[in-house]
């Protein structure tokens, strides 16, 4: 699921030319391993790592997400194509499908979703991605409630799924307006937790400012899960 100002269109994906052809293009079912620990040695704020401390401050803090195991979920940056206030500033991708199922059901044939393991193994159930730069050029109060927006996404059964509301809308209820209002609601109770400062500074920087003071910004990058088509 992702938050942004404006729906993000999806270009149609022509059919392949033949069944062999299209044999070719299917991935390989487990992506490469994605690093969940700070990189040392690198020269530049390490955004994965400081927001994963952030997630984790909050998901101690908030008993509305103590559902979140965050040795299971990966944190990611992309880079956004256009520096601009419109478009997708972050993004929760579920590695499972309804109910935490490893297998959908697209236009009659079975899929599975590829696999995301960390250093040691494990497998992720989620993907956490913050688009920069425009993510980090929001201000402080949108930046945390767009963090919550993302967080409250994941299955209170914490099973890859995402958390489904009653109705046709049921990533964001019926409201997308209420949704971020009860997000904006748990931004303001985390920080009337009082919280260490030092978790969410790099927040109230925008990337510029973030940018000079460290002397350049790194993170995890993850490319986007593919299906995979299963046999049988």
């Amino acid at each position: 699921m992702k938050r942004s100002s404006r729906p993000k269109q999806r270009k149609k994906q022509s059919p392949a030319k033949s069944s062999r052809a299209k044999q070719a293009r299917v991935p390989q079912r487990a992506m490469r391993r994605v690093q969940l620990h700070e990189s040392s040695g690198r020269r530049g704020f390490d955004f994965t790592f400081a927001m994963r401390l952030l997630v984790n401050d909050m998901i101690d803090r908030m008993p509305e997400l103590a559902h979140i195991d965050m040795t299971r979920v990966a944190v990611a940056i992309v880079q956004a194509r256009v520096d601009s206030t419109h478009g997708i500033f972050a993004s929760l991708t579920p590695m499972r499908f309804d109910q935490g199922s490893r297998f959908t059901i697209r236009r009659g044939r079975k899929y599975c979703c590829q696999s995301l393991l960390d250093e040691h193994g494990r497998e992720m159930l989620y993907i956490l991605s913050f688009y920069l730069p425009r993510f980090q050029n929001m201000d402080f109060s949108e930046k945390m409630i767009t963090i919550f927006h993302e967080l409250w996404h994941v299955s209170p059964d914490f099973d890859g799924d995402i958390r489904r509301h009653p109705g046709r809308c049921y990533a964001h209820s019926s409201s997308q307006k209420e949704y971020d209002e009860h997000m904006a609601v748990l931004s303001n109770k985390y920080l009337m937790k009082k919280p260490s400062p030092d978790l969410y500074a790099f927040l109230e920087n925008d990337f510029t400012t973030l940018y000079q003071k460290s002397s350049g910004i790194y993170g995890v990058k993850i490319p986007r899960p593919k299906l995979i088509p299963v046999a049988g």
